[in-house]
């Protein structure tokens, strides 16, 4: 983890643009850029909040750990969303893991100059709620999406997530390992693997290691919007 000399955007972060300038002046003295390269820690579960993280740049699971060293991921964080901000608002430790998919730029604040802007802005508050409540209806949809669909609608869900949230197009490279792609849809590694390799039998995808190309997007949104 390396700090960054890039210009802090505040503008591009929720609710920044509500800030007056002494407001700003609080966040800018409390913050700082970093650049983090995939497999970094950003924090973890049981340890103190200390900042508030948003993600510039890359890509950040927010996850779980289990027993017999599994894991459980919670959410796959994009550019432009705060990092486990249900857990900033309301605890005190966090509740999970987050670390580093894909190199990514980060932009921390200190938690108390955050709270303390909570505290004195109404509307930057409101917008805070509003992008926690939204992350955690997120997580929510996932697991109970988990439980209603099958293994191949999952994987389509997860298969379109990856092209139309990450990287705007039916081809792209797997970010995470099968073992984590089957974390992410909550099932096991040779599960994952083998419903990738149906799914290349069929020909609704394409598969060369980790590069995919959705060749069906017909099948892809029917399994997973019917699961």
């Amino acid at each position: 983890m390396q700090r960054g000399s890039e210009e802090i955007k505040l503008s591009e972060i929720p609710g920044f643009v509500t800030l007056s300038e002494e407001e700003i002046s609080v966040v800018m003295d409390a913050s700082h850029i970093v650049t983090c390269r995939a497999g970094e820690t950003l924090f973890r579960q049981q340890t103190p909040v200390s900042h508030v993280l948003f993600l510039q740049s890359g890509l950040v699971k927010i996850y779980r750990e289990l027993r017999n060293n599994r894991q459980a991921i919670l959410s796959l964080v994009t550019p432009g969303n705060y990092c486990g901000l249900t857990t900033v608002c309301g605890e005190e430790l966090y509740r999970y893991n987050a670390s580093v998919v894909d190199q990514s730029q980060i932009i921390l604040t200190g938690i108390q100059a955050f709270r303390q802007i909570i505290s004195q802005n109404g509307e930057f508050a409101g917008t805070v709620l509003r992008e926690s409540c939204r992350e955690g209806l997120e997580i929510q949809n996932k697991l109970i999406n988990q439980f209603q669909k099958q293994l191949p609608g999952r994987v389509a869900e997860m298969l379109l997530f990856f092209s139309e949230k990450i990287y705007h197009s039916p081809s792209f490279s797997l970010p995470m390992s099968r073992r984590e792609l089957a974390e992410f849809t909550g099932t096991t590694k040779e599960s994952m693997i083998r419903t990738l390799a149906e799914f290349r039998h069929d020909k609704i995808i394409r598969l060369d290691g980790q590069k995919v190309e959705i060749t069906s997007h017909e099948i892809i949104n029917t399994l997973s919007r019917l699961g």
